[in-house]
């Protein structure tokens, strides 16, 4: 029995030394960081590609995607202007989400750009009064335009109601009327033809023309 123990007992208190060797240590989550309920999960709009036989990868940036309503036709033109920035000022001194000039906010009835720029619901007003006004000016062309080519390039309405966002609606008029040789380019080079492509095929059915509207105090 003696012998057995002398044996026995080095075992038996390494076994008990190895359990709580390995006992997960106890760890307490402070309050502050606790998940009580379901949480929205927002994924990145960059993408990081690689492309073949290149030694960098590069950031591949993307707008949302949402469809050819108005909606999909308002915020993919504000992610060609701004990346969606409602708080942004460009080289040019052009504003906000919608990159607006002076000149165009005084004629949708807005005198103060620190608060334009400041403001996103404003903003969105005036892109809304500024697109109205745009297919009041347009809506001669928009009739005998519409679903025809110009240098390949099928007319659509909101083609059109883009490329007066870029280029006002009169250089539009001029570029339809010419057939495409008045294709006058912004700053930064692009210009009307481009913006005809880009954002042709959404629906814009829903605007309202109006003349010379002013946004509401």
């Amino acid at each position: 029995m003696r012998k057995w123990m002398r044996f026995s007992s080095p075992l038996i208190i390494t076994f008990i030394l190895l359990s709580f060797a390995f006992k997960p240590a106890e760890v307490r989550v402070p309050e502050a960081l606790r998940v009580t309920e379901p949480t929205e999960v927002l994924f990145p709009q960059n993408k990081i590609e690689k492309q073949p036989n290149a030694v960098f990868s590069i950031a591949i940036v993307t707008p949302p995607f949402l469809g050819s309503s108005f909606i999909g036709f308002r915020e993919a033109l504000a992610f060609k202007e701004s990346q969606g920035n409602y708080f942004t000022t460009n080289t040019l001194g052009y504003l906000g989400k919608y990159q607006f000039g002076i000149g165009t906010l005084q004629l949708m009835g807005v005198y103060n750009a620190t608060r334009f720029l400041n403001d996103p619901v404003l903003q969105e007003q005036v892109f809304q009064t500024n697109v109205a006004r745009n297919k009041w000016i347009l809506r001669k062309d928009i009739n005998r335009f519409v679903g025809k080519r110009i240098g390949g390039v099928e007319i659509t309405e909101s083609g059109m109601l883009a490329a007066a966002h870029l280029a006002g609606p009169g250089n539009v008029k001029k570029y339809l009327r010419t057939y495409g040789e008045h294709n006058v380019a912004d700053n930064y080079g692009t210009n009307i033809t481009h913006y005809m492509k880009k954002f042709s095929g959404y629906d814009v059915s829903h605007v309202t023309p109006k003349r010379n509207p002013k946004v509401s105090k």
